[in-house]
């Protein structure tokens, strides 16, 4: 399994909106990656400067929002979307996408539970428990019900 470090999946964002604004051919993560950055023009200006953001910190306690974990979570759920893993996930999202209307607030919502699951694995020391995931998106679902 891939598992870039913080510098090589922010350097994935910072190349793929070079090519792109270059006009140079997208490989396949690139391609979701750009989807994503596209989704999110408030923060293409930061893809612009590399120097200043490749190693900026970002802190939840001073209210910042890290932008490069946003993009990677939405990134994440394209993936787990694409093969259907965990198996159940894309007919939770299709779901919630049919209740919100909107693709990306699902995608939102989806989030919130996958940062809950990879909280609980880390707090817990555990492997990631689509339990968890799941049932925090039924959760959602049954709030919208």
């Amino acid at each position: 399994m891939f598992k870039p470090s913080r510098e090589q999946a922010r350097q994935l964002f910072f190349d793929t909106w070079r090519k792109y604004r270059q006009r140079e051919i997208l490989s396949g993560i690139e391609t979701i990656v750009l989807e994503v950055i596209l989704l999110h023009p408030e923060y293409q200006n930061i893809l612009d400067d590399a120097d200043r953001y490749l190693d900026k910190d970002y802190s939840p306690e001073m209210g910042d929002t890290n932008p490069f974990l946003h993009m990677i979570m939405h990134v994440a759920i394209k993936e787990q979307l694409s093969i259907n893993q965990p198996i159940g996930i894309c007919e939770r999202f299709s779901h919630l996408q049919n209740i919100t209307g909107s693709e990306h607030v699902a995608a939102h919502q989806v989030m919130e539970c996958l940062a809950e699951m990879m909280w609980q694995a880390q707090r817990n020391q555990t492997a990631p428990d689509a339990t968890i995931y799941f049932d925090c998106i039924d959760k959602q679902l049954s709030s919208k019900n």
